[in-house]
């Protein structure tokens, strides 16, 4: 195992040796609300993109969102010229994870980076999630009324089933335990139609085929979170991974992308107890389609310290302390014997034998968090080594800094909670 100090971005020179010539780098958090995650992982980009040539980047977020970040981030037609302004119209709950001051810094680097270059050389920024029917639904709208009317008619029918609903998915999601309630014959024949147009060259026609991707994999989302269990994160994490594959087929042949997510989304789920539930993740999938060799994961971990969660499922954001990390983690093993702030490489000899290679409880903090549970939950034991390939370490960290947004709830809460 490599070990360095952290003290600038240039410290992650043997990070960027690591990646190499790979296609992915999914770059983690071990919590949606912390300054110092952020921040380093924002360094590690600005670098991929700048000294690599990475492509875009690819989040845990809305595509409609971050559709419109992306506009004015490459400097697109409509695009905004303030990278704030688009962030301030993130609506959904939890806005702080991409409406804040972090990610706003990022954003008018990006821009001025991108607005240097040719318009085909300009890195992207892409939203994976799964939530924004509703929103997603619109835009589909809007674009088939000024580019293609005569295919509204399939739009407007997948409309009007979940329009009953009016926006409140919980009772789409409950009364759809019932077949006829379903609207899924619908979202099949508008999917269809938009993958069909989407064949021919252009943004929007992408966008409006992601946007339908993204209607068919929420209608089936929401129905499997009423059954509960494993199968609905799987499809959330699975539509990602495609929307990740569709990107990258999207910029061509030697495009190489950047995802930012949750440490539960990028570290493989084979090496924890997740596999044991049946579930899997974007990390994973990305190994398997790609290739160990094009796949570099990248964990996070705190031993203490502040962020901003909720204490309940749509509830106002509160900056919450983070308690020292409880014994036997590989947090407090962690705290114990590296500097303040570390990246760590790991080789075969760490996922072979010893600390790295048994499961040990690893924190994970969603956006939904309770540090009164930290006695009993909010880890997930992991063999480190394997789940990951590098890591990086703040031993304290602070909470980030959210901007002025509405928040507007409508989805069901994520499982594992929040994150």
């Amino acid at each position: 195992m490599l070990e360095r100090r952290l003290g600038g971005p240039g410290d992650f020179d043997p990070l960027l040796e690591r990646v190499g010539a790979a296609r992915v780098v999914l770059i983690g958090e071990a919590s949606h609300g912390t300054y110092d995650f952020y921040r380093l992982r924002e360094q590690l980009t600005r670098r991929l993109i700048a000294e690599r040539g990475f492509s875009f980047v690819a989040v845990e977020g809305d595509w409609p969102d971050c559709d419109r970040l992306h506009a004015s981030l490459t400097g697109a037609p409509g695009g905004e010229p303030d990278p704030q302004v688009a962030l301030a119209r993130f609506e959904r709950w939890p806005t702080w994870m991409w409406a804040n001051a972090e990610v706003a810094r990022f954003g008018r680097w990006l821009r001025a980076w991108n607005l240097d270059r040719p318009a085909a050389e300009r890195a992207g920024f892409h939203g994976l999630d799964v939530y924004s029917l509703w929103e997603s639904m619109q835009v589909i709208l809007d674009y088939l009324r000024a580019e293609d009317p005569a295919a509204l008619p399939a739009a407007e029918a997948a409309y009007r089933c979940f329009e009953p609903y009016g926006k409140r998915i919980e009772e789409y999601a409950s009364a759809s335990s019932f077949v006829d309630a379903r609207c899924a014959d619908e979202v099949v024949r508008l999917l269809a139609g938009m993958r069909e147009r989407a064949l021919h060259d252009g943004a929007d026609r992408f966008s409006a085929w992601q946007n339908a991707e993204v209607v068919a994999r929420a209608e089936q989302y929401y129905h499997a979170m009423v059954g509960g269990g494993s199968h609905s994160w799987n499809v959330r994490d699975t539509h990602m991974a495609d929307t990740l594959d569709r990107l990258l087929d999207r910029y061509g042949p030697d495009a190489r992308a950047v995802v930012w997510a949750h440490n539960t989304h990028v570290g493989d789920a084979r090496a924890t107890d997740m596999a044991d539930a049946g579930m899997l993740n974007v990390g994973q999938l990305a190994r398997e389609r790609h290739g160990a060799d094009a796949v570099v994961l990248v964990g996070f971990g705190t031993w203490t310290g502040t962020v901003i969660a909720a204490p309940s499922w749509g509830a106002p954001a509160e900056v919450m302390t983070v308690p020292p990390a409880r014994a036997g983690s590989i947090e407090q093993w962690m705290h114990e014997r590296l500097p303040e702030r570390a990246l760590m490489v790991f080789d075969e000899a760490d996922r072979g034998a010893g600390r790295l290679a048994e499961p040990v409880d690893h924190r994970a903090i969603g956006v939904v968090y309770d540090p009164s549970f930290e006695a009993w939950g909010n880890y997930v034991p992991s063999r480190l080594a394997e789940r990951y390939d590098a890591f990086l370490w703040c031993d304290r960290t602070t909470a980030l800094h959210p901007l002025a947004a509405i928040a507007r709830s409508g989805e069901l809460e994520t499982y594992p909670s929040g994150v």
